[in-house]
């Protein structure tokens, strides 16, 4: 989907989310006034804080379609990361001023007054809401926006509290048991737990995740398709927006291979990765292989063998003998304590099978997705 098809799918979406929360807003604000009942005016409030996400995702979703300038040449696209955390600290403060007025209730509880036209509207308003929320989540999933999908979830939660109030009405109604306030103050912490989660899913966006191991599988996929391809390493992602990935990668050829043929092959290799996938390869790094030696064969086999013997490596790549020259990448596993003392540890081991060669393991990162 292209970015301005995206993009309108997002404001409509979101101005229909604006449309249908004010009004549920409106009609359970009239409930909870006539029926006296804080669950349902604290329900309300979280209606009109839904609609406020939306006027959030409209301009942030405006703003990160600015083009790209000289300032900032990768796009504005992590707008949408920000505004989706500027949402959640939102949605917290609500929570948290809809949960001092809910102690407030317990305190000094008040009787609610229930009629059958006020239970009425709750149950459409559930209706309501669980319909909104399918069609925005089907909506962000289509447009892979998280802020939608996330409004979407909101909305299914919603619904929920909306149920419970309704079934707290039932219970005052036929046992005379108030559980007005207590709700209250449940659904403040149910509000306050949606925003810290999107706060804190956010930042982890912004920090910098791991890839979708999805999207890199297909990455290595496409890049292997290409029959000079011998393999695909050290793939690295920048993600600059929900629909804005740039890449780097290693790929291993033939030693034989001219500088004009490569030149003419990562360029390919740059084209259908992006036709197919949408990702920008800013960097195509290349390892020779040595094809035409069965004494290279055999040593890379032997001295694979040897390394993943070791704990925490998971991969070896990147292998060249020449000359009595023995070198090659390790991938090591996140969290191992000397990354470099374990490539000292299997370049002594090596040297014992082969102590004429001068041999190299360099420690690398698992950065995306090794197989």
């Amino acid at each position: 989907m292209m970015d301005k098809s995206r993009n309108s799918v997002i404001v409509r979406t979101s101005v229909l989310g604006i449309a249908a929360n004010l009004l549920l807003a409106l009609f359970k604000a009239g409930v909870g006034i006539i029926t006296r009942s804080i669950a349902v005016t604290l329900d309300a409030v979280n209606n009109i804080t839904d609609a406020g996400s939306s006027v959030i995702t409209i301009g942030g979703t405006l703003l990160a379609a600015k083009k790209p300038d000289r300032e900032h040449p990768y796009g504005h696209g992590r707008i949408e990361y920000m505004s989706a955390m500027i949402l959640g600290a939102i949605v917290m403060s609500a929570g948290l001023s809809s949960f001092a007025e809910a102690v407030r209730k317990i305190l000094h509880p008040r009787e609610p007054a229930y009629t059958v036209p006020s239970l009425v509207i709750i149950g459409v308003c559930v209706l309501v809401k669980i319909a909104l929320g399918r069609y925005v989540i089907d909506a962000g999933k289509r447009t892979d926006s998280e802020t939608l999908t996330g409004s979407g979830k909101d909305a299914l939660m919603d619904a929920v509290i909306s149920a419970s109030t309704l079934a707290a009405a039932l219970i005052f109604i036929f046992t005379g048991v108030s559980l007005e306030a207590w709700l209250g103050a449940v659904i403040s912490l149910v509000i306050i737990r949606t925003g810290l989660d999107m706060v804190q899913q956010t930042f982890s966006e912004m920090l910098g995740e791991r890839v979708d191991a999805h999207l890199a599988r297909q990455v290595r996929q496409t890049v292997e398709s290409f029959p000079e391809v011998c393999g695909v390493y050290d793939m690295m992602f920048n993600d600059y927006g929900p629909t804005r990935v740039t890449g780097a990668l290693h790929i291993e050829v033939d030693e034989r291979m001219r500088a004009d043929e490569i030149s003419e092959l990562t360029r390919r290799i740059e084209e259908k990765v992006w036709l197919k996938l949408g990702v920008q390869l800013t960097a195509i790094g290349i390892y020779s292989m040595n094809t035409g030696s069965e004494e290279a064969r055999l040593a890379r086999e032997e001295i694979t063998a040897i390394a993943m013997g070791f704990p925490h490596v998971l991969q070896v790549h990147g292998f060249y003998l020449k000359e009595g020259e023995i070198r090659f990448d390790v991938i090591v596993e996140f969290g191992t304590a000397d990354p470099e003392g374990l490539c000292r540890q299997i370049e002594e081991k090596v040297k014992e099978r082969y102590p004429q060669c001068r041999v190299t393991a360099y420690p690398d990162v698992d950065y995306s997705f090794s197989e």
